[in-house]
């Protein structure tokens, strides 16, 4: 791995797997924005890859430093109860690996902003 920082966007998943296509679409941008940072999609469920499953993967690749960017609107259980598990489980198993996570991404002000601005045309 050419790259030794990842970012994970990490989603919901759901059985239709059209449902994933946005978040696709968020991953190729994001990636064309960090060339030199692997940009990544996980699931907490339903679909693949999930989180632990990335993080051994990257890890495996010679990755040595994880973000994790939870593409959530709000810090709801998934958030606040299912994550926390599971990067403790990724701490627990890569124990020299920099991983740290940020809050849901419908938290930060800019991206409500954004979808505040998308509203507004619509009128």
């Amino acid at each position: 791995m050419a790259n030794k920082s990842a970012l994970i966007l990490f989603a919901h998943g759901a059985r239709d797997p059209r449902w994933a296509t946005p978040f696709q679409r968020l991953q190729a941008m994001t990636q064309a924005s960090l060339p030199d940072v692997t940009v990544a999609l996980a699931f907490l469920e339903f679909m693949t890859p999930s989180l632990p499953e990335l993080a051994a993967q990257l890890v495996a690749d010679g990755c040595e430093n994880i973000t994790l960017a939870p593409v959530f609107l709000g810090q709801g259980g998934h958030v606040l109860r299912d994550l926390p598990v599971l990067a403790e489980e990724i701490r627990a198993a890569h124990p020299g690996l920099q991983f740290k996570t940020v809050s849901a991404v419908g938290e930060d002000e800019a991206v409500l902003k954004a979808i505040r601005d998308y509203c507004l045309k619509l009128l």
